[in-house]
């Protein structure tokens, strides 16, 4: 009843490898695999979608071409440098390809062509030394990545910028889109856009939130939001927390407050230069500080494996001041992440915000539980 060898019969084997409906049917040649192909990409947060598309740019230039032939485009400075770190840690045993960095405040000489292979960077700088600096010929570019390409589609400048620099490409460039998130009327966007794709859903963006706790407490104001905020930081077993806030006034308020309660904190937000970006994210990535309040400019993309709590000090809006789902998942993605359980905290603080949480609950059909931070039982419970 068990076997105690190898059967070495490949009759059936070959049968099946021959056969086009077959799981095990094999190819003759690399370009039967189907792999140099355009691709819409979407997969929750911590499922490798940097890895996938750094190792397609590691693997697809020609280090003997001194020119740029891989443009990687992010939303945001901070992103664009984590997802340059990962390209040069996979990239250590390809010494000979050579990684750029088009953000704003890194400048050359006007007319000097990069001969560095893949360009990453923010659609604005990006779009620049394409074509006011002529510092990237976007004719031999031949990959094309688009990450977090929903906010790129979306956004009405981004889509702008990208779409003058993809426009500008030749027909045969292989164009990649990755993103956590797709609302309808981007895929449809991205669908007319990229001709002929292969697409991949990895997961529903409901089960993102399988290992994230997600609660809200009830409160008049903003000095109640931050005497929860003590008692939820008193109470948990956190490694590190990030707290999101709508305004950058509101941010500051809340890092001064924080500061009197002897809180190591940081603060991230857009009125910051590059450089002081970077090193806010190096030290809390670090562990120097263990609370980083920060604006939307850090809700996509920006790992830190010791995030354990996200508190939404404000909920997320969109222009009409309804509940903006996709960048809450954004947020509270921050944490839950590889596998680890994670929580997350919204504040509420009036009934267009108790409101918000029925539009978040509606839209991910999860239920988000009332929490008493002053119930010291109800506070020793959410780790178990």
């Amino acid at each position: 009843m068990i076997r105690h060898a190898l059967v070495r019969n490949r009759n059936q084997v070959e049968v099946l490898q021959a056969d086009p409906t077959s799981p095990l049917y094999s190819v003759k040649t690399f370009e039967e695999l189907r792999l140099p192909q355009n691709l819409i990409a979407q997969a929750q947060s911590g499922t490798g979608k940097t890895a996938a598309f750094s190792l397609a740019m590691l693997s697809h230039v020609n280090p003997a071409n001194k020119w740029t032939q891989c443009l990687c485009v992010s939303p945001t400075y901070e992103l664009a440098l984590q997802i340059g770190k990962v390209i040069e840690q996979m990239g250590k045993f390809c010494p000979d390809v050579k990684v750029q960095y088009a953000v704003r405040g890194n400048r050359l000489q006007r007319g000097v062509q990069l001969q560095d292979h893949i360009a990453i960077g923010t659609p604005g700088t990006l779009l620049d030394w394409c074509t006011k600096y002529k510092h990237i010929d976007p004719k031999k570019i031949t990959m094309f990545v688009l990450d977090e390409a929903d906010v790129m589609i979306a956004t009405q400048g981004h889509q702008d910028q990208s779409l003058r620099i993809y426009r500008q490409l030749t027909k045969d460039c292989q164009m990649l889109l990755f993103s956590a998130t797709f609302e309808d009327s981007v895929w449809r966007f991205a669908e007319r856009v990229v001709p002929d794709p292969n697409i991949i859903k990895l997961k529903r963006e409901e089960e993102t939130l399988d290992n994230i706790k997600q609660f809200y407490v009830a409160c008049k104001d903003k000095e109640a939001k931050f005497t929860a905020l003590c008692d939820l930081y008193g109470c948990l077993t956190i490694a590190q927390a990030m707290i999101f806030c709508h305004t950058r006034k509101m941010a500051s308020w809340l890092v001064d407050q924080l500061y009197r309660e002897g809180h190591q904190v940081a603060v991230l937000s857009g009125q910051l230069t590059v450089e002081q970006r970077a090193a806010v994210i190096e030290r809390f990535r670090n562990g120097k500080e263990k609370v980083l309040v920060t604006t939307n400019v850090c809700s996509r993309g920006i790992d830190v494996e010791q995030v354990s709590l996200v508190v939404n000090f404000d909920l997320p809006v969109d222009l009409e001041g309804n509940a903006d789902s996709e960048t809450y998942l954004h947020r509270i993605g921050r944490t839950g992440r590889f596998g680890r359980q994670g929580f997350a905290v919204n504040m509420v603080d009036s009934k267009h915000s108790m409101d918000i949480i029925n539009q978040i609950e509606m839209h991910f059909n999860r239920k988000i539980r009332k929490l008493d931070t002053q119930n010291l039982e109800e506070m020793e419970s959410l780790s178990t």
